[in-house]
């Protein structure tokens, strides 16, 4: 009967894991309470524990068909089955019956079976193996692997992934282990009774036909001696290793659902028995598991990937710089393994230096929720753009999240802030009220009418205007940072309040706390319980404009409104020191007036602003918005937004309910 070693001295040290090297390859030390057979009374491996149901085992302990030879009594604890003398110091222990098999594989699936990622799955398979079924082990996979349904391109190359061997005598420094994913490695300090192990290639083309390609195919492990395997190893390890010699290796092929990914190399020493067919049944299964194992991990991998991918680009990926208000935000999920919600925040560049601040939360923790936000947040930007209300923006996303489907619920909140005005309106539909921080360190939860969910159809919303003091911070945020399985939501409200306010004494009455540095305390107050929900979070620090740097006229839609715009531009820049821009103002805002007066019924409305830049604003009546286009040279018109395009740092155009805006902004000197 085949003897299966069970224990080595040089793998319990308790040695601490060691961090993955440059190349992906993870470091570590064995478990001292693994599920491998590890040094129990006796020798023997640690019996199993199945729990009741448990997956995990119906699927992976198969059984293996035990040997028809009878089981004899065992030599003493210590003792060497072949000879019945002591063994030596650090020798492995040997399996004394037929069943040790069957536990050892069962052992061996359930670790592999633990591990989520690529690496850890290779790792499961490594420490599974050695010392107990082999002294060394080579781990092959597919560069790249293959991911689903995807059919790969080009010829197959194979990557070394790990490798490691149990420590030779000569080894120094007191190590347990060595392994590594490449040539040139640790590894490479072996013995030559595991030259094979040393410096082996870290890469290796298949060639189409060749025997490597012909062992890999037939799925099933092969012996080191074998016609077969003697061909396929060196183009595998390279012509300059040495094989060992017998049956000391196993080649084993790691087959996933679809295609062969992959192979393992099991080595044994001289010293210790040369596998026999049982172990080549045993490779067989090891190999199979390992593969379905990195298979599930690449598909695993890949899912985790689109999800990142998709709630990132549907959150913003910068915030704007909108005048008079500074932006913060954050957003986490609810867990690493549900990575995508409905979660999302936004903030909305208006008109009129305006800026529109939504948060948002779609009921659920899915695809199907992310997509329902991505939708939702885009009818809010298209409708923000037409510069509604409030609650008009909150009864038309009720009504495309109606049309989405029946059971398409949301909550939102809605706000658009005036700079100039120092006023903020809001509109509410079934959000968490927001919290409004002052600069004396005063917080308080706005009272905003809550109004139903988006959604729900057939209801009203309604908007309020509320002061924005300069210095006061805004915090709009899903429920998922106030609620959880330990607190209520009003409870949670009531916390986040007295941190705003403990965090804004730390930095006096006359200095509101950073802004950046406001969102990370704020997120500290969740605890270990709290991350039931992923969470949106989105601060405005209100700045606003002061009343002398706005000036704002209303022109009469007649001809001699052009000249007067120059005049009273150039008075306005005089007051505020901006000589040097006179020439550029005047010219542009004598452009753009000129073509609003000729289509204009009302009066035409130009306001000048002064912060980091210089902005003017020309407003009418005509909602057709101006485009850029190049006059020809018998063209009397034509040339204004030419000239604009030209000269102005930016420059836009946006319609609004009773006309449109068009808009221009040069540099501050």
């Amino acid at each position: 009967m085949t003897e299966y070693p069970t224990s080595h001295e040089g793998r319990h040290h308790g040695t601490a894991a060691r961090p993955a090297d440059s190349r992906g390859a993870l470091r570590h030390t064995p478990e001292t309470s693994g599920d491998a057979p590890g040094p129990a009374s006796g020798g023997l491996p640690e019996q199993p524990r199945r729990a009741a149901g448990s997956a995990a085992d119906a699927e992976h302990a198969q059984p293996v068909a035990p040997s028809p030879e009878p089981v004899r009594p065992g030599p003493p604890d210590g003792a060497d089955r072949r000879t019945g003398q002591p063994r030596p110091s650090g020798q492995p222990a040997a399996m004394r019956r037929d069943g040790d098999r069957l536990r050892f594989v069962g052992a061996a699936t359930r670790r592999i079976a633990r591990g989520l990622d690529l690496d850890e799955i290779v790792m499961g398979l490594c420490r599974a193996t050695v010392p107990t079924f082999s002294d060394a082990i080579l781990v092959y996979l597919r560069e790249p692997l293959p991911v689903g349904d995807e059919r790969p391109t080009g010829p197959m190359v194979l990557r070394l992934r790990r490798s490691d061997r149990i420590p030779d005598a000569t080894d120094t420094g007191g190590a347990t282990d060595q392994d590594t994913d490449g040539a040139g490695s640790p590894l490479a300090a072996t013995t030559p009774q595991l030259e094979l192990t040393a410096g082996s290639a870290e890469l290796c083309e298949v060639r189409t036909g060749g025997a490597l390609a012909e062992v890999l195919r037939g799925v099933r492990p092969v012996f080191a001696d074998s016609p077969a395997a003697m061909a396929a190893l060196p183009e595998l390890l390279g012509t300059e290793r040495v094989l060992p010699s017998g049956r000391r290796a196993i080649l084993a092929p790691l087959r996933g659902r679809r295609r062969v990914i992959g192979a393992a190399v099991f080595l044994r020493r001289p010293d210790r028995p040369a596998f026999d067919a049982d172990d080549l049944l045993v490779a067989g299964q090891l190999a199979t598991h390992s593969a379905l194992g990195i298979d599930k991990a690449v598909l695993y991998g890949r899912e985790a990937y689109i999800a990142d991918e998709l709630q990132r680009t549907m959150l913003p990926e910068t915030l704007p710089r909108p005048t008079g208000v500074r932006l913060a935000s954050r957003y986490l999920p609810a867990a690493e393994t549900a990575r995508v919600g409905g979660d999302w925040y936004d903030a909305i560049p208006l008109p009129g230096s305006r800026v529109a601040l939504v948060v948002g939360d779609v009921m659920g923790h899915s695809m199907t929720s992310a997509a329902i936000m991505g939708q939702l947040r885009t009818t809010a930007q298209t409708l923000a753009g037409l510069d509604l209300p409030p609650q008009e923006v909150l009864h038309h996303l009720d009504e495309q999240a109606q049309r989405l489907g029946t059971d398409r619920m949301a909550t939102c909140m809605y706000a658009v802030y005036d700079p100039v005005a120092h006023r903020i309106t809001i509109a509410n539909a079934g959000h968490p009220p927001p919290v409004l921080l002052h600069l004396g360190g005063r917080s308080e939860v706005l009272r905003v009418p809550p109004g139903a969910p988006i959604g729900v159809g057939g209801v009203d919303f309604e908007a309020v205007e509320l002061d924005a003091p300069a210095g006061a911070t805004l915090l709009l945020y899903t429920d998922g940072l106030v609620e959880s399985r330990l607190r209520d939501v009003w409870t949670g409200i009531e916390q986040l309040r007295e941190r705003l306010a403990a965090t804004a004494q730390l930095t006096g009455p006359d200095h509101p706390p950073p802004l950046e540095a406001l969102c990370d305390e704020v997120l500290d107050m969740l605890g270990p319980g709290d991350r039931d929900d992923d969470i949106a979070l989105l601060a405005a620090r209100f700045d606003g404009i002061a009343p002398s740097d706005v000036a704002y006229w209303h022109l009469d839609p007649e001809d001699a409104a052009p000249g007067r715009a120059r005049r009273l531009a150039r008075s306005a820049l005089a007051r505020w020191g901006l000589d040097d821009l006179t020439d550029s103002v005047e010219l542009l805002v004598s452009e753009v007036v000129t073509n609003a007066v000729r289509y204009a019924s009302r009066p035409v409305t130009l306001r000048l602003l002064r912060t980091d830049v210089l902005r003017c604003e020309v407003g009418d009546d005509v909602p057709q918005l101006p485009r850029l286009r190049q006059a020809r040279a018998t063209d009397e018109g034509g040339r204004g937004l030419y000239l604009v395009n030209r000269l102005a740092r930016r420059w836009g155009a946006t319609r609004l309910s009773t006309g449109k805006v068009v808009w221009f902004e040069l540099p501050v000197p």
